[in-house]
């Protein structure tokens, strides 16, 4: 996109957080293609796939649909797919709630917590190697401009 689209009425500062916001999708983009292709490649998985087993892994209870749409901030029926197919490949279960018959909570299986415990390390290692270049301090810097923009966003 073309920043000089907005010339009109803008100011400098305008202009110069346009940019930031393109070049945040632009690495964005990135960094979730890159690792996209790693998670298909290395294990024949895709990054929502990915995302719920992850949600999962860090709630041993289990989590009921809501839940988990509401933690990845997804339609129920996006994830129920994704869930679908996890449980056809025996890395989460359905479990029944006695609290409501209708409801069920979706659950990790040990064969999921092994297989997402290997790739979370993996996961680790390329985010490190695609971050190489970023120092400590910068990474702690623009983990800093991140936060400021939600809490802004959030007011």
């Amino acid at each position: 996109m073309d920043t000089a689209l907005y010339a009109q009425g803008d100011t400098g500062a305008a202009r110069q957080r346009l940019r930031l916001w393109l070049q945040m999708l632009k690495a964005v983009r990135h960094v979730e293609n890159d690792l996209r292709e790693r998670l298909r490649q290395g294990y024949d998985m895709t990054l929502p796939r990915f995302d719920v087993l992850a949600a999962l892994l860090a709630a041993p209870d289990g989590l009921r649909m809501t839940e988990l749409s509401q933690q990845l901030m997804v339609s129920n029926g996006n994830v129920t797919g994704i869930v679908d197919r996890l449980v056809a490949d025996g890395l989460a279960e359905r479990e029944t709630m006695e609290s409501d018959r209708r409801a069920f909570r979706v659950r990790i299986t040990d064969t999921g917590a092994t297989l997402m415990r290997e790739m979370t390390a993996r996961h680790l290692e390329w985010i490190d190697e695609l971050l190489a270049d970023v120092t400590e301090a910068d990474a702690a810097r623009g983990i800093s401009i991140m936060l400021d923009i939600r809490h802004k966003a959030h007011r």
